[in-house]
């Protein structure tokens, strides 16, 4: 990457791929998916709806729209939400400082091309590549073309991460480009609309993930339009299948050592996640019992070390008060 494709990547325009023992997963890999989920995602498909997913933080939620589109193959583009992010940034943004910049430098005569100073969004980019790339002189490059080089051009997977962070009447300005699969740049007047291709018999497919961490209720008339799924808490035999998923590489296997560790550890989460529950504090969440593990493995501990307490209130409880 050059300097200027980290810089946009910084500021969440690019994406940069985690190396296999990133602890923040976003590339799809190591996700383990079931039945309730498997069925969201057809329903969504069939419907042509957004997937909702409600849950708490580090229950795996962004981690599904990569995995998605990385098995199915599928372009992948995201935008993290933040209390600045309007409906309009997630189809287009106008840069209105450059567009001022030019006219005030331009020659006389010179025409100033309105699309220069547009930037499609990642929904302009699942709907239409070739309209969000353009033509001639004003044609942009994908931002996630590392990730979509070799994938399907006619399906993609759109993540709104944390959507909750955002205004409240945020959400209700998607529901006209979501639900019409349509929308209009207001400076162009370029009508924008998803095309739905078949590549060798198959129809092309797109599919907008949504999450929430439930910080601000969501408006009515959003969640009626998206099929909603809650992720639940998993239990033993399923964090332990996490953890294989994610600590089984092509060089380490996820040896029966691991697998006791792991169940020792799940064990002290599910436990913790009660406790916390009942003294009103927010429950570890599996991203933190990864971490456990994680820490666990490459410091020789157990649940039966000297140092497993203090690890445990480390990377499990986390205590929000300072110590005295």
């Amino acid at each position: 990457m050059t300097g200027e494709e980290l810089a946009q990547a910084d500021a969440g325009d690019a994406p940069v791929t985690p190396p296999r023992e990133a602890p923040d997963r976003r590339d799809g890999l190591g996700y383990v998916t079931h039945k309730r989920i498997e069925l969201a995602i057809k329903v969504a498909l069939a419907t042509g709806r957004p997937l909702l997913l409600r849950g708490e933080p580090g229950s795996g939620k962004s981690s599904l729209a990569a995995h998605i589109a990385r098995t199915k193959e599928w372009r992948y583009y995201e935008h993290v939400v933040t209390s600045r992010t309007q409906g309009r940034d997630l189809l287009w943004t106008y840069d209105h400082v450059r567009r001022l910049s030019d006219a005030q430098v331009r020659d006389s005569g010179t025409e100033l091309r309105d699309q220069r100073y547009v930037t499609p969004g990642p929904l302009w980019w699942a709907f239409d590549p070739e309209s969000a790339t353009g033509e001639g002189g004003d044609q942009r490059v994908d931002p996630w073309h590392e990730v979509n080089r070799e994938r399907k051009r006619h399906c993609a997977v759109v993540l709104i991460d944390e959507i909750d962070k955002a205004d409240p009447d945020m959400p209700n300005s998607l529901l006209v480009p979501l639900g019409s699969n349509r929308f209009t740049v207001q400076e162009t007047g370029q009508e924008v609309l998803k095309r739905t291709l078949v590549v060798e018999g198959e129809p092309g497919q797109h599919l907008v993930v949504i999450t929430t961490n439930e910080e601000r209720e969501l408006p009515q008339a959003f969640l009626r339009r998206c099929v909603v799924l809650a992720l639940k808490e998993p239990d033993q035999d399923r964090l332990v299948e996490i953890a294989k998923a994610h600590f089984t590489t092509e060089t380490d296997e996820f040896t029966e050592a691991d697998r006791d560790l792991a169940k020792e550890l799940a064990d002290a989460l599910l436990k913790t996640r009660v406790h916390a529950k009942e003294k009103g504090l927010r429950p570890p969440s599996t991203a933190e019992f990864l971490d456990a593990l994680r820490a666990c493995k490459e410091l020789s501990i157990d649940t039966g070390h000297p140092l497993w307490p203090e690890l445990k209130r480390l990377t499990l409880l986390k205590p929000q008060q300072p110590e005295g």
